[in-house]
């Protein structure tokens, strides 16, 4: 370098180093670090909101798998249950549930009195409210089911008021107590005696898995059972209708259909389809099915159609997707050696594409169990699900509820304890969600293959 190729002034040029990154590259890296540590903030804004969504709904739900329950012996009065003393079947039938009643009532006095509780609560009119309104017909079922009981002391376990439930599960507050017409002060520390005395328990409660829904009045009867049994039969319809309808329909688009305008008008509604909101499937279920079809209303059948036409379009894609991962190389070889297409797609590919289908087909089922907008419209929150179906006709086309009609059906009714249900509820169905989506991602890495 000569002195006239040098800078004015005779200054020599800044040469950067290999070793030491200069102001544009420490720009680039400190613009990395804040974009990692904004992705880190963001996962864990978002796994916080998580836990805190599953703080919330098992916090809110766990009581409603426990039940509080009056264990006392109850004497069967002949004089009441059976006057003419023939053990006449029928005339048994005639005494109804306030016959009962008082049976119950003075058998819960009893045990306050064996107890030593000291209350103003003296008659057996007293104790009527915190016995469930269901127990006297489960001790009626009881003596219709076996006569020879009348005359006789039975130790019996029934259900406890929802109040008293509520009481113990720190739900009904003393200091509210005032504002609450159904029980009072001196009930609750009957309660605190009778709990003592192990008259009074709180266990775990199968029928709310297992059970029947109940009217308002028997909060602490109602159980998730039925609606199991509704959401199940749907489920079928939905699984017998959309997986071979979408498969078959995936299969033609992918394999054989011409490329053309009206196919591809037919690819842009299937796509279009997936994202309309679920209740506009409800409404078109209301006005095909139900007002021009004439099929009975609030019954899985209607339903069941209803979530098959929301979820063929995710089948459908799903399964587009998967015969699209299969290789051309798998086509051409088995067209190669003499198979024709038919052949090649049924022995070649569709078994390499089976895994995603059946992945797709498991996630548009767990969709479909979770939605409650279309079975509004068609009445199945109008429908109180006390009985179970008796076969498979019956729970096709008998009026029956979904497990997400009933958790929506219980958080709008005004007893807290329908509430807490409501939650207990969310709990099972995200159950049977986590459960479904689990064995989707189990099947999708067993048999993928990667290409």
């Amino acid at each position: 370098m000569t002195d006239a190729s040098l800078p004015k002034g005779g200054a020599k040029p800044h040469l950067s180093s290999l070793t030491e990154p200069d102001a544009r590259t420490k720009s680039r890296n400190a613009a990395e670090k804040r974009f990692r540590a904004y992705g880190v903030i963001a996962i864990g804004t978002g796994i916080l909101c998580l836990l805190v969504l599953l703080f919330a709904i098992i916090s809110n739900g766990i009581g409603a798998f426990q039940q509080t329950f009056i264990e006392v012996p109850v004497y069967l009065d002949p004089a009441k249950l059976d006057k003419k003393g023939e053990r006449n079947i029928e005339d048994i039938k005639k005494v109804s549930t306030f016959g009962y009643n008082p049976l119950i009532q003075k058998a819960v006095l009893e045990q306050v009195e064996k107890a030593g509780i000291d209350t103003p609560l003296t008659k057996p009119k007293d104790m009527k409210a915190m016995i469930s309104a269901s127990a006297a017909g489960q001790i009626r079922s009881m003596v219709i089911e076996n006569p020879d009981l009348i005359g006789e002391t039975v130790d019996v376990r029934f259900l406890a008021s929802s109040r008293v439930d509520g009481y113990l599960k720190d739900r009904v507050k003393r200091e509210h107590l005032a504002r609450d017409k159904n029980i009072d002060a001196e009930h609750l520390d009957v309660v605190d005696g009778l709990l003592e005395a192990g008259v009074v328990k709180k266990t775990f409660n199968p029928a709310f898995i297992f059970g029947a829904d109940a009217s308002e009045s028997r909060a602490e009867q109602a159980g998730l059972g039925v609606s199991m049994i509704g959401s199940f039969f749907m489920m079928l319809v939905v699984l017998f209708l959309a997986l071979p309808i979408g498969v078959a329909a995936s299969i033609y688009l992918e394999e054989f259909a011409p490329k053309n305008r009206f196919t591809d008008l037919i690819e842009v509604n299937i796509s279009n389809l997936a994202a309309v909101p679920s209740i506009v499937f409800g409404i078109l279920g209301l006005a095909v099915f139900i007002q021009f079809i004439h099929l009975p209303q609030s019954a899985p059948l209607v339903g069941g159609l209803v979530l098959t036409l929301m979820t063929l379009p995710t089948i459908i894609i799903s399964t587009r997707a998967s015969l699209k991962s299969v290789p051309p190389s798998i086509r051409d070889a088995a067209l190669g050696v003499g198979a024709s297409k038919m052949q090649s797609v049924f022995h070649h590919v569709l078994p390499l594409a089976a895994p995603g289908i059946l992945t797709g087909t498991i996630i548009g089922l767990a969709q479909a169990l979770g939605e409650t907008a279309p079975l509004l419209l068609i009445g199945m929150v109008g429908y109180i699900a006390s009985n179970a179906p008796d076969g498979i006709a019956s729970g096709l086309l008998d009026p029956n509820s979904a497990m997400p009609a009933q958790i929506y059906e219980w958080a709008k009714r005004a007893d807290p304890a329908y509430y807490e249900r409501a939650w207990g509820g969310i709990i099972i169905l995200l159950v049977f969600l986590v459960t479904m989506n689990t064995v989707a991602v189990i099947l999708r890495r067993r048999f993928e293959r990667r290409w």
